[in-house]
């Protein structure tokens, strides 16, 4: 399986957006892959939060005359994607940090992505952080680092 992957990884459709995908913090080179995969051509959405909306991570809306209510996540879209996302955004609890694998990770990649893996590890913890502070409970903290997650994704991904 790992052989079959790695010749799919190799071929020039799946390749740069898979590359630029792994330069951030809990995506490693499957899980970029099948997020690729699940999500396709990531410039069928004109914004980072059509992106969010798709895969589910926004929060269902109820109105009714001038009152509103935010509910839970709609949970639309693809599950798999959802849950690579939410998975990979528990590694926003520890400070912004690059360790071994990350740097080899980021090898030969364009600044501008960097640039954006960067920004998105400084903003998602501190989005964890002051989330948490406020008494959220940790599964709607990580959803909404998730939610976040996807966004900088988008960035990356559609970057050229």
């Amino acid at each position: 399986m790992d052989e079959r992957l790695s010749r799919l990884l190799l071929e020039d459709e799946f390749r740069p957006t898979v590359a630029r995908l792994r330069c951030f913090r809990g995506i490693d080179t499957l899980s970029a892959f099948a997020l690729h995969v699940e999500i396709g051509d990531w410039q069928r959405f004109s914004c980072p939060t059509q992106l969010a909306a798709w895969v589910g991570l926004v929060p269902s809306l109820d109105q009714s005359g001038e009152s509103s209510r935010s509910g839970s996540i709609t949970k639309t879209g693809s599950k798999y994607a959802r849950r690579l996302l939410v998975e990979a955004a528990w590694h926003y609890q520890r400070g912004p940090m690059i360790g071994v694998a990350l740097s080899r990770r980021q090898e030969g990649r364009p600044a501008h992505v960097l640039q954006i893996a960067w920004r998105a590890q400084h903003r998602l913890h501190r989005l964890y952080a002051r989330l948490r502070a406020r008494g959220k409970h940790e599964n709607v903290v990580t959803v909404a680092v998730a939610r976040e997650l996807a966004c900088f994704l988008w960035a990356a991904a559609v970057a050229v």
